[in-house]
């Protein structure tokens, strides 16, 4: 990072006029917010709020940092994102970001079709802690130091996390339970079978098409318990396995927890998957998205 990380904890403390709404937004505590300000505020010797019970509001001198840090914040990361498709135009390598929610094995397995469009291309991959935060950066920056990042997308969720994805499948929606769960004794599921389960279902917001297939399950088999969880990690397929409940899943994560099976349902519920890139990708990136396009004929 180019730029003092603080200029962007004062720039989330002034859009949200909140030290408790912007340590919810950053995923940190109110103290470690309001300590960064109060040591940006010394460093410059500068006030940069005025603090009420009401809340904060900017002092003139922050009404005009505000406006400079955010064009510093954009020129720094137009800057990295410069250097880094200069050093990878040199390298000529694709960064694919891992973690347990995106396997790199999907374009590991897609690479020997691949190679023929673009022999001199290599690939890359950085693992990463699959946090909010980390997700939601890594997302917001595609094209620093990760490239490209696998799994599921919509347009909204795009747009928020200001990236753009490349189509490849619709994934069939399954269920994931426990191998010891009396439905795994089964090859397949019929949407009875849920009936008095707790059916484990990311947050209303986080896909479109897994919001639909919510309310239709809501209105026509309120049988289904449907539980909510905020984060798709490696904690909620634990709980899936440590428990009698019933998770929503698909395919490409079938191999992330040994002990849980994935079972096909008599539903015909989808949700988008494909490559999410930067919105502007490098040449580089550009010309490996094209051969993937060619061998999806898309």
């Amino acid at each position: 990072m180019l730029h003092n990380p603080q200029l962007e904890t004062f720039v989330r403390v002034a859009d949200a006029g909140s030290f408790n709404k912007a340590a919810e937004e950053l995923y940190i505590t109110p103290p470690a917010v309001i300590k960064q300000i109060t040591s940006l505020e010394s460093g410059l010797d500068l006030q940069l709020f005025i603090r009420s019970p009401r809340g904060l509001k900017l002092t003139k001198a922050g009404q005009s940092i505000y406006r400079d840090a955010q064009y510093i914040i954009q020129y720094c990361k137009d800057a990295l994102v410069r250097a880094g498709n200069a050093a990878q135009e040199g390298e000529r390598v694709i960064r694919i970001g891992t973690s347990p929610m995106t396997p790199g094995q999907f374009l590991l397995d897609l690479w020997p079709r691949l190679h023929e469009h673009c022999p001199d291309i290599k690939f890359q991959l950085i693992p990463y802690e699959n946090t909010p935060e980390n997700a939601r950066e890594i997302l917001r920056n595609l094209g620093q130091n990760i490239d490209i990042v696998a799994g599921p997308f919509d347009a909204d969720a795009c747009a928020r996390w200001q990236c753009s994805a490349l189509g490849l499948s619709l994934e069939p929606i399954r269920c994931a339970v426990s191998v010891y769960h009396p439905l795994a004794s089964k090859e397949r599921l019929q949407i009875q079978d849920l009936y008095g389960e707790k059916f484990l279902l990311i947050r209303r917001g986080w896909n479109d098409s897994l919001d639909r297939m919510r309310d239709d399950l809501l209105r026509d088999h309120p049988q289904i318990q449907i539980v909510d969880f905020d984060f798709l990690s490696i904690n909620i397929f634990n709980r899936c396995e440590n428990s009698e409940d019933v998770m929503m899943t698909i395919d490409n994560w079938s191999n992330i927890h040994p002990l849980l099976k994935t079972l096909p349902v008599d539903w015909r519920y989808e949700i988008p998957f494909g490559l999410l890139h930067s919105p502007q990708p490098s040449a580089l990136v550009q010309r490996f998205l094209d051969a993937v396009k060619t061998v999806y004929e898309i």
